[in-house]
């Protein structure tokens, strides 16, 4: 017989609680624990059943590699690891509008072109909205299946039927399972659901896709079970009025976690870009004093961005310090370095920090280029356009080692830089560019002597918007 029960539900991890609590136990917050009403069979208590699975020595597991399976979009393949892996659940999570369900819907006629099938079930459209949106992609697959249905069953029927290679739920917080008396979208709903679409997954090979809607804070909705679960946690970002848009995997089981995708949004869909660096360095501005170029390593991809910094005296009694892309913590250690080691009067004067184009800094790599940005715009003197600045800063005003030298100075040399600043201890041990002065420097003082009091050296402005092919 099955029994109705009331159990109250933490709406930030999922904490089940059989009373009302203020705050949840699980993740200290207030007010988030909700009633809802589930459905338990007291007969399934029993396990009569036999048991199919029988521990093994790992020595006598035998592994076969399962080919990836690529789509047309190398953004896409790489921040995945290399490809889409057989039976592997990806959740994709972002703000709304930002493109998710354009993205997957590309990502789907691009795999049934390879005669795959796909199954795109939308939880939020009819399928004539669906096709609507596809004829404005210029989507016509005969391999690639419609389904506009919200219940689990049904669409483990329909799974069934139609065989697919690849599966689609936009989104899981539409999605409801009818034996459980909750609202769809509530948390055990959506901890329900996932855990059928991952057995349907993993026993089937089917490769599948859900988006998860946000919360104003930017984490995924639902409870914190939901990325557990999952193979792959993808959050899609940028600004709705920009055209650009970044794709990074926060998990992946099959991949590394640094890996970062861009793509531009145009009337026709997403399109990748294969040069990021080209594109946050496009619309730089030169002879302008507090820009400083580094080279970041997303992953395993040297990316060239340009960190721009404006300091003006302050009008209130406490300065500001502000920075976006960046950690503005980060910020006020770096001035509190310039400021005692290297003599620049910093306490009276408002911060302002900006990554340009939309990017996310959080290695220490660049804090050469965040205080040497910093220390033109206070002094009024600008850099050269053709530099591009590397390393840690140290809170004696030492120049640390960076990782991954050699990358990161040839993606500036492919760009047309002409002059590299790096930690003195990476000097030796790589091939350094034909062409490309290299100085090596030990302090932040040492660094800014350079940087700021050198005779301008030549560039080609050309070669500056060239990628080299």
């Amino acid at each position: 017989m099955a029994k109705a029960k009331t159990v109250f539900f933490c709406q930030e991890c999922g904490y089940e609680s059989p009373k009302w609590l203020g705050r949840c136990p699980g993740c200290n917050n207030w007010n988030t624990l909700i009633e809802e009403r589930i459905t338990r069979d007291k007969s399934s208590g029993t396990s009569t059943k036999k048991v199919k699975n029988k521990p093994m020595p790992i020595t006598h597991i035998k592994v076969e590699q399962e080919p990836r399976i690529l789509c047309d979009m190398n953004e896409l393949n790489r921040v995945l690891g290399g490809g889409i892996v057989p039976g592997s659940l990806i959740l994709v999570g972002g703000d709304p509008g930002i493109g998710k369900s354009t993205l997957l819907l590309q990502t789907s006629s691009q795999l049934a072109k390879q005669k795959r099938k796909v199954l795109y079930i939308s939880g939020e459209e009819s399928v004539r909205q669906t096709k609507m949106r596809a004829d404005r992609l210029d989507i016509s697959e005969d391999n690639l299946y419609i389904l506009a249905e919200t219940d689990i069953h049904d669409i483990e029927k329909h799974a069934e039927d139609v065989s697919p290679d690849i599966l689609v739920i936009d989104s899981i917080q539409t999605i409801f399972n009818s034996d459980v008396t909750s609202a769809p979208g509530s948390v055990s709903q959506v901890r329900d659901c996932t855990g059928q679409l991952m057995r349907m997954a993993k026993t089937k090979g089917i490769a599948t896709f859900i988006v998860g809607h946000v919360t104003k804070d930017g984490a995924i909705a639902g409870p914190r079970m939901l990325e557990h679960m999952v193979d792959s946690v993808l959050y899609f970002e940028g600004e709705r009025h920009h055209t650009f848009r970044i794709l990074r995997a926060v998990k992946n089981r099959f991949g590394s976690t640094n890996e970062m995708g861009v793509f531009e949004m145009k009337e026709a869909g997403l399109v990748e870009v294969s040069n990021p660096s080209e594109v946050f360095l496009q619309e730089r501005t030169k002879g302008v004093a507090g820009s400083a170029v580094v080279s970041a390593m997303e992953g395993t991809r040297p990316v060239l961005v340009e960190i721009q910094a404006l300091i003006s005296p302050t009008s209130f009694g406490n300065p500001r310090r502000m920075a976006t892309g960046i950690d503005h913590h980060r910020i006020s250690l770096l001035m509190a370095v310039l400021e005692k080691r290297v003599g620049l009067l910093l306490q009276n004067q408002d911060a302002y920090v900006n990554v340009a184009g939309g990017i996310k800094l959080d290695e220490p790599a660049t804090d050469l280029a965040v205080a040497i940005s910093i220390a033109s715009s206070f002094k009024d003197q600008i850099t050269q356009i053709s530099d591009v600045f590397l390393g840690e800063v140290g809170l004696t005003g030492e120049v640390r080692r960076v990782s991954r030298i050699e990358q990161r100075v040839n993606e500036a040399y492919k760009l047309g830089f002409g002059r590299a600043f790096i930690p003195e201890k990476n000097l030796g041990g790589w091939t350094i560019p034909k062409d490309m002065e290299v100085i090596g420097v030990s302090t932040v003082k040492e660094a800014m002597d350079y940087a700021l009091g050198g005779a301008p050296n030549e560039f080609n402005p050309t070669a500056f918007y060239q990628s080299d092919t």
